[in-house]
């Protein structure tokens, strides 16, 4: 973890910056703040999330109900709580292509904390397809139970939530201006230390870390999902960590990352993962169809092609 002060801001408040290791990647914090920022209460809150959704914890609240039998009810904490009913509502207005309850799927591909291996056969795929579906969830209030032999993965939203909550933990210590970051998922608030909205970079696909373009806000949060981030090739054919619920096979189209501009981290974090799934012409559809704004990079043979929502478009930088 490390920690600096960046810059005066006006009444006396100054510009800070936090980072450190959480969720198996970094987060980031920039705030503009009336005292010296308190790492161990934003430490504290993310420990809280990984405590309650990490699959590679064995103590996890999600590995206790993956470990828990088919029938039996799980009271979740509230922050798990607002998570699943979340995923569920998103599998709901995609009819499953959004779907939690991909943990045997995700493991057969070699992407959970299982080790890797072998390339999955027919018969592999179609077990674990068939301990998949959002449908054998139910949730009743703060109690979760499961119908069939399913097992939760919450990689697809939970980095979104850990935003959101850092970024309560932050504004909770009295800072007005702030850019909250866990690998990539960012929200903002107010004004950079330059005195200006925040301008956040839509990574391109080819995993230099460079920005394709910039989005300008100053209130909300920013998601992507991409086939670059983390795949694995076998005889010239790339397979992407997102996989397909209603397939179960890793994605195929020409989508290659597809972002979104949420007031919520976590939903934003969702959507994109959504997109992602349904490809370029569903996932550009849906999109329009909830006024959301989203940006999507279309892999082409020798080039990208960009797609924007009407809603994302107000919010693109202009291109140099």
């Amino acid at each position: 973890m490390a920690f600096a002060a960046l810059a005066a801001g006006c009444g006396g408040a100054h510009y800070q910056s936090l980072d450190g290791q959480t969720m198996g990647t970094s987060y980031r914090v920039v705030a503009r703040c009336p005292a010296a920022l308190e790492p161990a209460g934003i430490e504290a809150v993310l420990s809280r999330v990984n405590a309650s959704m990490s699959n590679w914890d064995d103590d996890s609240e999600v590995s206790r109900f993956n470990a828990s039998a088919i029938g039996e009810w799980m009271t979740l904490s509230p922050s798990l709580r607002e998570v699943v009913g979340t995923a569920l509502a998103l599998s709901t207005m995609s009819d499953g292509a959004f779907d939690i309850s991909v943990g045997a799927l995700v493991d057969a591909w070699g992407f959970g904390p299982a080790p890797a291996r072998d390339f999955p056969d027919d018969t592999e795929i179609e077990t674990a397809l068939a301990r998949t579906g959002y449908r054998h969830l139910e949730l009743l209030d703060s109690r979760l139970r499961k119908t069939r032999d399913v097992r939760l993965d919450l990689s697809a939203i939970a980095k979104g939530y850990g935003v959101d909550a850092m970024a309560a933990a932050v504004a909770g210590q009295g800072c007005t201006d702030y850019l909250v970051e866990i690998g990539g998922e960012v929200r903002v608030r107010g004004h950079s230390p330059r005195g200006r909205p925040w301008g956040l970079g839509i990574e391109a696909p080819d995993g230099s870390g460079s920005a394709h373009r910039i989005v300008t806000m100053s209130e909300g949060a920013i998601a992507t999902s991409g086939d670059y981030r983390n795949f694995f090739e076998r005889d010239g054919k790339r397979y992407s960590h997102t996989i397909d619920p209603r397939l179960g096979t890793p994605v195929e189209h020409v989508l290659a990352s597809a972002t979104v501009v949420h007031a919520s981290a976590m939903w934003a974090d969702g959507y994109a993962t959504l997109i992602a799934v349904l490809g370029p012409e569903g996932g550009l559809a849906f999109a329009e169809s909830r006024d959301l704004a989203a940006y999507l990079l279309v892999r082409r043979e020798d080039r990208l092609e960009s797609r924007a929502t009407t809603a994302m478009a107000a919010l693109l930088a202009p291109e140099d």
